[in-house]
């Protein structure tokens, strides 16, 4: 399975294609008017066989069938065009990691974060880097219970980044860098912590082995690199679970 957006965007490219392939010359030799709802509905039928065939997550499912009915709908309420580009402009300020990584914006509950402190009281003050930082929702509140550690954010959506670097204002113990977290150099930190998404983990564990000093500890939230059996697991209560994958180099 390859749910990359280069092959979700070559599903629904074939779906259009083909669905238009046969309406145009079909209701052109009858001389009607394309029915554009009844073709919308037809192309999102194709769009999300194709994705269930090709064995795509359920939320792409939903996407695919639901995209080309639902760009039909919008068309249908003349909206301003000004308002499609600014929502453009907001999403791209907000979720660049999901555009650029297949990475989404997570926030870290309270509880991930008491479970955090725990792990880092365990190991003394330490130099503790978050990639993917959001807006500060783990690295804030650890500065805050850990004085005597130093943290560290990676984030490269403009916007969550800008958030998160208000937060941190007036915390000596945090360093806010507006950088992809590709960039950053492990091998400076004590403890790296990420909470991405299921793509990004087989690289980021190569880059881990790489660059992290032995007696480092990596920590992935909810998303295990593939392959790799952890040192610990710290099941945290919250719903729906996330559970703290720890890793010892």
């Amino acid at each position: 399975m390859n749910s990359t957006p280069k092959r979700q965007f070559a599903l629904q490219g074939a779906a259009v294609i083909l669905v238009l392939s046969i309406a145009w010359p079909y209701y052109g030799w009858k001389a009607e008017a394309m029915p554009w709802l009844e073709t919308s509905l037809a192309i999102g039928g194709v769009a999300l066989f194709f994705a269930t065939v090709s064995r795509q997550p359920w939320w792409w499912r939903v996407i695919h069938g639901g995209f080309m009915p639902l760009v039909w709908y919008t068309y249908g309420l003349a909206i301003d065009p000004i308002w499609f580009l600014l929502a453009a402009i907001f999403l791209l300020l907000v979720f660049r990691g999901a555009l650029s990584g297949q990475v989404p914006l997570y926030l870290s509950n309270k509880q991930t974060v008491a479970a955090l402190a725990d792990l880092l009281a365990e190991r003394g003050p330490s130099r503790f880097l978050d990639l993917g930082a959001g807006l500060g929702s783990t690295t804030v509140p650890l500065a805050d219970a850990l004085p005597d550690s130093h943290f560290t954010g990676y984030e490269n959506a403009p916007l969550t980044w800008l958030v998160g670097r208000f937060f941190s204002l007036g915390r000596p113990n945090i360093r806010w860098r507006w950088d992809d977290l590709w960039q950053a150099r492990l091998g400076e930190y004590d403890v790296v912590y990420a909470f991405l998404s299921p793509a990004p983990m087989p690289r980021l564990w190569e880059k881990v082995k790489a660059e992290m000093a032995p007696g480092s500890l990596f920590i992935s939230n909810s998303f295990p690199p593939p392959g790799v059996t952890p040192d610990r697991i710290v099941d945290v209560d919250c719903n729906p679970p996330r559970p703290l994958y720890c890793y010892q180099l």
